[in-house]
């Protein structure tokens, strides 16, 4: 490819050298330098490119995208721009031929909500003959094909690389959950997505390496609506006229709202024996019935999300309840089949606010008893652990305390530390630090009309101790319990 093709959409100064020169590769990780790459000094939280400019020309890289002057020799070309982020995002689109414009794209923010809606919405544009492809915080879908995520939202040159493989594998659809931390950083520059969703927000990742202040954090948000041609928004949340400030896309909304162009009502809680699950009214541009196998209210919001997406695709009414009904996200509320007297259900709440959000829900089905199995991160912030432990024991009959990615801490301290927390409140609990045997115990000491969540983990499948990862899933947890027998059928 020509340098000068490669910076088409790129507003740039060129500081020396030529951009009428043949490239072979883009790159932003130093250690992948070689000849004929163009090199993009990006700014990272631990790292700057900027310091490896001369180390990367040195190994051959003859062009350099920077954003402040770099010491290097007379013969390298160098381009330079406001943002590096933003230029990369903008090469990574050129250098893979703009996929992004041979697929219609999906992008999904909120705070909660966004990896449910992304599986709904590829399942029933799948069950429809829209081939889809998917990015998200559990993995990538390209084809068969499914890569384990590192972030929610992959570096700009990974989603392109990713929407190129999908236009490759025959895929028509992308949709993938778009983070603030993504927006804020460029990830998803260089293309206009045609469809962006707000699910909602709460105060989230707020922190000397994520956003500043709450301001901040709406502000990223609603920068996917600069860059969108049709919002569709959840009408219901109390952020909502700030996210819209400076949209440049069509609006439309669902909720609850008499206002709202697709409204819930009639909302019924389902308790199958098992299964807990919950089924609506929706009418406005659509009238129809909805029943799923998730359960809460949040669940109505997640499916409103996809079905307000995949009105827009046709979409038969038929094939949305039917993808709906059979839908099942790992470690999003799901729920593992053990006992038809007893539920038992994985979660990734993992801080105080979200284990909070799937407890009170639970509680409206009105268990015999909610239990709740959890622990805290080592070498992560101590207040989470009294936080959750609070919450758990205002809200749950009987907490299980247990080992979550002790890391370099001791589980133990970990554990002390979440039972400081629980003592807070008036809940009954038991301290097992390994977390099969934490499992086993729920289970096998299960009592008929029981609620139980293994929360923390959701969809990993490791427990991370002394840096090290090793395989853990608690589905095969489970299993192990279930072959036993040790418990109520």
């Amino acid at each position: 490819m020509q340098l000068k093709t490669l910076l088409e959409d790129v507003d740039y100064q060129l500081v020396q050298g030529n951009v009428e020169q043949e490239i072979s590769a883009l790159i932003y990780d130093s250690r992948k330098a070689a000849p004929g790459a163009v090199f993009v000094c990006i700014c990272g939280a631990v790292r700057d490119g900027h310091d490896f400019a001369a180390e990367v020309t040195q190994n051959g890289c003859p062009v350099l995208i920077v954003q402040r002057d770099v010491d290097v020799a007379e013969d390298v070309t160098v381009i330079r721009v406001e943002d590096t982020r933003l230029a990369l995002a903008q090469t990574s689109a050129a250098f893979f031929g703009h996929p992004a414009r041979e697929l219609t794209t999906i992008g999904i923010t909120g705070t909660k909500g966004k990896t449910t809606a992304t599986y709904m919405v590829r399942s029933i544009l799948e069950h429809s003959g829209y081939k889809t492809g998917l990015i998200g915080t559990i993995e990538t879908i390209i084809g068969e094909e499914k890569i384990p995520s590192a972030n929610t939202t992959p570096e700009s040159y990974v989603v392109q690389e990713s929407f190129r493989k999908m236009v490759n594998a025959g895929c028509k659809c992308v949709v993938m959950e778009v983070s603030s931390q993504g927006l804020m950083l460029h990830r998803v520059s260089g293309f206009v997505f045609d469809y962006g969703i707000f699910t909602n927000l709460e105060p989230d990742h707020i922190g000397p390496n994520e956003h500043k202040d709450l301001a901040d954090y709406i502000h990223c948000k609603s920068l996917l609506f600069k860059q969108c041609r049709q919002g569709i928004f959840n009408a219901d949340d109390s952020h909502l006229q700030e996210i819209l400030e400076g949209h440049t896309c069509e609006v439309e909304t669902y909720g609850f709202s008499e206002d709202a162009d697709l409204r819930a009502s009639n909302v019924h809680l389902m308790d199958k024996g098992g299964t807990l699950g919950v089924a609506y009214h929706m009418n406005g541009k659509l009238d129809m019935d909805v029943e799923i196998d998730i359960p809460g209210k949040f669940s109505v919001y997640n499916s409103m999300t996809a079905i307000a997406i995949c009105r827009h695709f046709g979409v038969k009414e038929e094939t949305i309840l039917d993808s709906l009904s059979k839908i099942r996200v790992k470690g999003r509320v799901e729920i593992v089949p053990v006992s038809s007297k007893f539920t038992l259900m994985i979660d990734y709440a993992h801080n105080a606010m979200s284990l909070e959000s799937l407890l009170s829900t639970l509680k409206e089905y009105h268990p015999k008893r909610l239990v709740c199995l959890f622990g805290c991160g080592g070498n992560r912030s101590r207040d989470r652990r009294f936080q959750m432990g609070e919450v758990s024991s205002r809200l749950a009959d009987l907490t299980i305390v247990t080992s979550d990615n002790p890391r370099n801490e001791e589980p133990q301290a970990i554990l002390d530390d979440i039972v400081t927390g629980v003592q807070k409140a008036d809940g009954k609990y038991v301290t097992i630090i390994d977390r099969a045997e934490a499992i086993r115990y729920a289970i096998e000491n299960a009592k008929e009309g029981d609620v139980i969540v293994l929360a923390g983990k959701g969809h990993e499948d490791y427990q991370e101790i002394k840096g090290k990862k090793h395989h853990m899933d608690e589905r095969e947890l489970v299993a192990d319990v279930v072959r036993d027998g040790n418990f109520i059928k």
